[in-house]
């Protein structure tokens, strides 16, 4: 007897030693990074091939911060993401968008190599038509994810809606959404058989799958959209991510992209949590990590805490391992853009283009007119501040002439409709004059980067048209929507108010971008594609090639079909702008 007790006693010392070790063993915490990139725009190398310098950011110096996260983490605590826009900006991107199509897409090989585990479509992915952007989906060894882009034949999404990526048992689901208004910025030929749909009724219908049928522990917003909201076009909710973070239950974090905005958040969410957002900003300057921490017992996640910073890596030293990989892809690329194609007799900049009539936006005037068989051009400087130096062009210059890919569209143009969109141009670009003291240009009222347009300018600069073929004066002493006159036409003969002209604009405005033709002109959006006369099939950046190629030698001059008034105003305000923003005397 006195043997068996002392058995039981033994017996149950050894289990109140072991439980509390079993119970310890049921409760973990579980630390995960996430880490994201977004609108990196082809900067994929340390190094500007447009500018031909060396540049800050790239997708070589954000490998570098990753090896480094991995190694603090392990490959167990990260996952990689990336918020689309990757497909545009630099001649890296274009060279294997467009020029070397048989070779693997440079920008897939550089994304498997860094071990991204999903990527989301943007706008300007978008914009490289099907076949490109369908093929460097096909090369990427993760999902690439679009909730809201649907088949229309079939009504369900053409990329994946998302992905459950799993880290130490957590099973974390990322949602993959664009921003709705590419109707209004791209030809429909570029995404031929697609629709985009509204982000929020997408959420909503995804987020429900996400919960019955994965039970996610961890629910992440990827949306290729900024953070303040409004309506484009009547219809299109653009740049609606808070929004959707505020009104969809069940995310821990929404990434975010598109306007380009860093940003570090946190918003209030449907249930009365808070949802993190967080937005790296362009050009692969920064990354934007969230960091979470979740407690798990008995196999359920008890805790969740989500935190968010910003990480620069604009100056961090490239990953060396990465730049040997892709040093043929590199040699490739300077190749191509160190291609002589003609002369200029005379340098050309943009920063004229904001104070009245320029050498550079008036070549682009003058070969609209041309190649569009267009009584009237009308065009914006597209990059805010770059020059092309007189002597040798190069294939790197037309980047810097034209920056994006569009294509030219001859349209169906009252003279009426010609003014409004004016109108409404010259309403965003300058500010009301009621004294020479006063600012020509409608600028922000404070600055936080001084090399930034979007921190100069209350509007952006790509919706700055002027127009050619015509005469006409800007008073910048009347209110916005009465400064605009027409004089006549560029030749002299009368310009008719109600007369139909041809008129020649790139895609993005005569599919409504910017809304000069739908909110200022007055045309209704599904009016739009029925006023198209012709199209280019290949894009404006192509034939401007074509064009210095045919000439030889270009000598630009200024066109001189309109000015601002009064004159002296407007003079004595654009010295001082000139220095706002630009740092110096013009």
């Amino acid at each position: 007897m006195k043997r068996l007790v002392n058995s039981s006693l033994l017996l149950l010392c050894t289990l109140l030693l072991l439980v509390p070790g079993a119970l310890l063993a049921q409760k973990q915490v579980v630390e995960l990074k996430i880490v994201e990139t977004s609108d990196v725009h082809g900067h994929y190398y340390p190094y500007d091939f447009t500018a031909q310098r060396d540049a800050p950011g790239s997708l070589a110096r954000v490998s570098a911060f990753v090896k480094e996260q991995r190694r603090a983490c392990g490959d167990d605590g990260l996952i990689l993401l990336d918020n689309g826009d990757f497909l545009q900006g630099q001649p890296s991107a274009y060279y294997y968008n467009y020029m070397d199509t048989v070779a693997p897409h440079v920008g897939a090989a550089m994304l498997n190599y860094m071990g991204y585990d999903a990527a989301n479509m943007g706008n300007h992915d978008v914009e490289t038509g099907r076949a490109v952007f369908e093929r460097w989906a096909a090369q990427c060894r993760f999902p690439v994810l679009g909730a809201n882009i649907v088949e229309e034949a079939t009504g369900r999404p053409r990329f994946k809606p998302y992905v459950v990526v799993e880290r130490q048992g957590v099973r974390v689901a990322v949602l993959g959404m664009i921003t709705p208004a590419i109707p209004m910025w791209l030809p429909r030929g570029l995404w031929a058989g697609l629709r985009f749909d509204d982000m929020e009724q997408t959420a909503r219908r995804w987020m429900e799958v996400i919960r019955e049928k994965e039970h996610a522990d961890v629910v992440i917003g990827l949306f290729h959209a900024g953070k303040s909201p409004y309506v484009m076009g009547g219809k299109y909710r653009e740049n609606a991510s808070a929004e959707v973070a505020a009104r969809v239950p069940g995310f821990d974090a929404v990434l975010m992209g598109h306007d380009h905005v860093r940003a570090c958040t946190k918003v209030a969410g449907a249930e009365g949590d808070s949802v993190l957002l967080v937005n790296p900003g362009s050009n692969a300057l920064t990354v934007a990590c969230v960091d979470i921490t979740l407690t798990v017992e008995d196999g359920r996640v008890t805790t969740k805490h989500a935190e968010g910073t910003l990480a620069d890596v604009s100056q961090l030293p490239p990953d060396a391992d990465f730049l040997r990989h892709f040093a043929p892809q590199r040699e490739a690329v300077q190749a191509f853009v160190g291609k002589r194609i003609g002369r200029l007799a005379e340098t050309i900049s943009t920063r004229p283009a904001y104070f009245g009539p320029s050498a550079f936006v008036d070549l682009i005037h003058e070969l609209q007119l041309e190649i569009g068989d267009a009584e009237i051009s009308l065009a914006a400087p597209l990059s805010f501040d770059t020059q092309i130096a007189a002597g040798d062009v190069w294939v790197s210059d037309m980047f810097k002439l034209y920056k994006y890919e569009n294509l030219l569209y001859t349209m169906r143009l009252t003279g009426q409709e010609v003014h409004d969109a004016l109108e409404m141009a010259y309403g965003l670009w300058t500010g009301q004059m009621r004294s020479p003291a006063d600012h020509l240009l409608l600028l922000r009222p404070t600055r936080q980067d001084a090399s930034a347009e979007r921190a100069a300018f209350q509007h952006p600069s790509y919706n700055f048209d002027s127009a050619a073929g015509i005469r006409y004066t800007v008073d910048v002493s009347k209110p916005a929507g009465q400064r605009v006159h027409i004089i006549s036409m560029a030749d002299g003969t009368p310009f008719d108010p109600a007369r139909e002209y041809r008129v020649a604009v790139n895609s993005y405005r005569g599919n409504g971008g910017g809304e000069l033709l739908t909110r200022g002109a007055g045309i209704p959006q599904e009016e739009l594609a029925g006023r198209i006369i012709r199209s280019t099939d290949k894009d404006l950046r192509f034939y401007l090639m074509q064009y210095i190629e045919r000439k030889g030698t270009i000598t630009p001059h200024v066109l001189g079909l309109w000015k601002f008034i009064p004159e002296d105003w407007a003079s004595q305000a654009a010295r001082r702008d000139y220095e706002y923003l630009f740092g110096g005397e013009e």
